[in-house]
């Protein structure tokens, strides 16, 4: 672009802040194309030393056809584009993992597994002397690679009143529960890592609560005859896509959910600062591989906050609850490894199918499905239409994805289904759907 000697002045003003700007735009264009293309590497300086190396090429070709302190206009962008960039390659949080604090109500124990995962162990023993159920009961918390909230711990203490000895980890990567390798973060992994828990414990074959990820978890262990000979009987809630053809399909999910509705969160979010807003944007438009260069996983763990969810969290509540939507953890207790979880779900999509495995399974299921669920509902009724052994489905009104949710008494509905189903007691809701009604069911967009 150039401009006339004899335009007026605020004409060559304007036209000069445009050059500028065009200059800095593409600056910014090439770091953010060669953070891609390095993957992030050096923690982005790769990137940068490319912006600074190559704006002053152009800089000092430009400027050698100048006199005088005019020489020096060409280097304006480029330093503005350096500083601009520069502020994504300096860490504003720790990079080494900080675990959040002890809970005042219950001891996080450490495990170390058999497949080499060292877990965050947390352990309710049954309150109620004259109703003891005898299995011990595991659970397996939604994510991936988030840790288990307060809402949730307050579930399983209603559960141990009942008289469960209820048994909870958080995967490795997840809470407390110490670190991997970003490269051995896979959905088979997860699977190895129950069996051994299982094993560690001692105390027989178990029943398991798996809720949303750990839903997932759980029905591939089934699948698995060494994890699910381990097993005494599974609740299967809310689950994600099972294998990487589930996770292709589509269609609509349930009732409307408060996404949308409900009042943004509030709090610090890490996509405010550049170098997370645009580390954390990469990686999940698939630009960035979860183990890039660019951010470690710890400093992600570090930095990623419970307002990042966003929309997340109002969509496990239905559309009437928009309002009036819990504080489902603290900002001490909150935790969620990005890296990780897009790592997990990248080898649940690349999985080959599970279904000629599942439809061997022989340890008795229930399924959970929620009325304002989040989730596909061709997830949730290829796993009844492929486990045989999936003995009823209690389709839950008036909740959504996260079905014990602290309102009303949504808590008091949930622990009756699943107690239950664990006591080989009556359903306190129809089965429904069953597999002749799944064609209906997704036809009517329940």
């Amino acid at each position: 672009m150039s401009i006339s000697a004899s335009a007026p002045r605020p004409v060559r003003a304007v036209g000069r802040l445009l050059v500028v700007t065009a200059a800095i735009a593409g600056l910014v264009a090439v770091f953010l194309a060669m953070l891609v293309l390095t993957d992030g590497a050096g923690g982005g300086l790769a990137a940068w030393g490319t912006v600074v190396v190559a704006g002053t090429a152009v800089a000092l070709r430009r400027g050698g056809r100048r006199t005088g302190p005019a020489r020096l206009v060409p280097f304006l962008p480029v330093a503005l584009a350096a500083a601009l960039t520069a502020s994504v390659c300096i860490p504003t949080v720790p990079t080494a993992r900080r675990y959040p604090p002890a809970l005042p109500f219950v001891t996080a124990q450490h495990w170390k597994l058999s497949t080499g995962s060292r877990v965050a162990v947390y352990h309710y023993p049954p309150r109620d002397s004259g109703a003891r159920h005898p299995v011990p009961l595991v659970y397996l918390n939604g994510g991936p690679m988030r840790g288990i909230s307060l809402l949730d711990h307050r579930f399983l203490r209603l559960l141990a009143r009942k008289g469960y000895d209820v048994y909870a980890y958080e995967q490795a990567g997840g809470g407390r529960s110490d670190l991997l390798p970003m490269s051995r973060y896979t959905i088979a992994r997860s699977v190895r890592d129950l069996g051994a828990f299982v094993d560690r414990l001692g105390r027989g074959r178990v029943d398991v609560l798996g809720f949303s990820a750990g839903a997932v978890v759980l029905t591939r262990g089934l699948a698995d005859p060494r994890v699910a000979g381990r097993l005494h009987r599974a609740v299967i809630a809310e689950p994600g896509p099972m294998d990487g053809p589930t996770a292709r399909l589509t269609g609509h999910t349930g009732r409307p959910s408060a996404r949308g509705l409900a009042p943004s969160p509030t709090g610090p979010r890490s996509t405010h600062v550049p170098r997370y807003a645009v580390a954390f944007g990469l990686m999940r438009l698939g630009l960035l591989s979860p183990g890039n260069g660019l951010i470690g996983q710890a400093e992600g763990d570090n930095a990623f906050t419970a307002a990042d969810l966003g929309g997340d969290t109002a969509s496990a509540y239905c559309a009437r609850d928009a309002h009036r939507i819990p504080v489902e953890d603290t900002a001490e207790n909150f935790s969620f490894s990005p890296a990780a979880s897009l790592r997990i779900q990248q080898t649940v999509k690349d999985s080959a199918s599970l279904a000629p495995r599942l439809r061997r399974s022989r340890t008795p299921a229930m399924l959970m499905i929620a009325e304002c669920s989040s989730q596909v509902r061709r997830w949730e009724t290829a796993v009844l239409a492929t486990d045989p052994a999936v003995e009823r489905t209690q389709y839950l009104p008036g909740v959504g994805h996260h079905l014990w949710n602290g309102l009303d008494d949504n808590n008091e509905r949930a622990a009756a289904v699943i107690t239950a189903f664990l006591q080989g007691a009556r359903a306190p809701l129809p089965n429904y759907p069953t597999r002749a009604d799944i064609p209906a069911f997704l036809s009517t967009g329940k």
